[in-house]
């Protein structure tokens, strides 16, 4: 990517326009891990499937970017407090009516609710069957600030729908900064999402298998033979690559601190995982190799370099961390710009980058963050 050009007509080199907005504004984070996962299966489809998908020419295991997500948002409930976190629910109405309460009990919480979210740009329905209940038409993202802000401004009496609106735009909280909000009724409650996940594939052609089990009826005659049920459990097991990356300059927008979320995100992407069939297949694991980069040209994803499906008699891990090293090398040298930073966990990743354990690498990514913010701010 050229970060300069010759003038056509006096053939003096000058920087171009974009560049110069790329050098100040563009800081990207990605998140490449290598994770081996035993018999499972952690994402199903509408058939109870292992999700798959082709590529290459041949059949991949693969896990949603949705489910992946899912995972991480759990996980943040295990690190952050409960007014950082944020919810998506249509049942929004209770959630504001009980916020109104709590400011003032003699409220009638419901109507205020009711009224506070409909001068927002939201679309209540009242549920017939459910005992006319209020709910939201569609799932809605809503972070605590801004329940409290919606809550304060009903109590207060506040009439202008501005405010309302004001409050649903204002401070989303880092999950709706980070994975966006789309809002069909009122596009400019829109927020565009600072994150990308790609789906999981694995890195060699899978075959499902099928899992015959019985189940016993611990009441049944001890003369009886026969099972109390019969049923099958599809699953596979894979080595999947996985990638994912923070656009730091659009999370500092709006939030505070942009290089504490960056590492929460990338904790959480690292050690989370979907929970399909958990119980059945014990399949929790960790990944088998993690390379972090802070680029400042564009965010790579690297699964060209499964494009051809991984063949080996001796396991896939090592295999695959080899060629992710390679392909990262020869995007280097023949695409984009070696990284600002890199960092890395666990072996195999050793030609790219000194290697260290994700807590030490986590405490140096969120340093190297701020760092280049900083230099960002400076040259503002």
């Amino acid at each position: 990517m050229l970060k300069e050009r010759a003038d056509f007509n006096s053939g003096e080199v000058i920087k171009t326009g974009k560049d110069k907005d790329m050098d100040k504004n563009r800081l990207f984070v990605d998140l490449h891990v290598i994770q081996t996962v035993p018999p499972s299966c952690i994402n199903r489809d509408d058939t109870g499937s292992p999700k798959t998908a082709v590529y290459g020419g041949t059949t991949r295991a693969r896990v949603s970017s949705q489910a992946w997500k899912h995972a991480m948002r759990e996980y943040f409930k295990e690190v952050m407090t409960e007014e950082e976190l944020s919810k998506r629910s249509k049942k929004v109405v209770g959630l504001l009516a009980e916020e109104i309460q709590k400011l003032n009990s003699g409220l009638n919480g419901e109507k205020l609710a009711i009224d506070a979210l409909t001068k927002a740009g939201l679309k209540v329905k009242i549920d017939e069957k459910k005992g006319k209940k209020a709910e939201l038409d569609a799932l809605f993202f809503i972070s605590s600030v801004q329940i409290q802000a919606l809550a304060q401004l009903a109590a207060d009496g506040c009439e202008e729908k501005e405010s309302f609106k004001k409050a649903l735009k204002d401070i989303p909280g880092f999950e709706i900064a980070l994975f966006g909000r789309m809002v069909a009724a009122d596009p400019s409650l829109n927020y565009d999402a600072a994150s990308q996940v790609a789906h999981s594939i694995s890195t060699h052609a899978v075959h499902s298998e099928y899992d015959y089990f019985t189940a016993v009826d611990d009441l049944a005659p001890e003369d009886n033979a026969g099972a109390g049920h019969l049923g099958t459990v599809e699953f596979n097991s894979s080595t999947l690559y996985r990638y994912a990356t923070v656009n730091v300059s659009e999370l500092k927008k709006w939030v505070k601190n942009p290089e504490q979320i960056v590492r929460v995100f990338a904790e959480a992407f690292i050690y989370a995982m979907p929970t399909g069939k958990q119980n059945t297949f014990a399949n929790r694991t960790v990944p088998d190799a993690v390379y972090i980069t802070i680029r400042e040209d564009q965010p790579v994803n690297f699964s060209g370099a499964f494009e051809e499906a991984v063949l080996s008699r001796n396991g896939y891990s090592k295999a695959s961390i080899e060629r992710l090293q390679e392909y990262a090398e020869k995007s280097y040298r023949n695409f984009v710009e070696v990284p600002t930073y890199a960092l890395g966990t666990g072996e195999g990743v050793e030609r790219l980058c000194d290697t260290k354990s994700v807590k030490e690498n986590l405490e140096t990514l969120e340093n190297y963050v701020r760092e280049l913010l900083g230099k960002a701010g400076e040259a503002e």
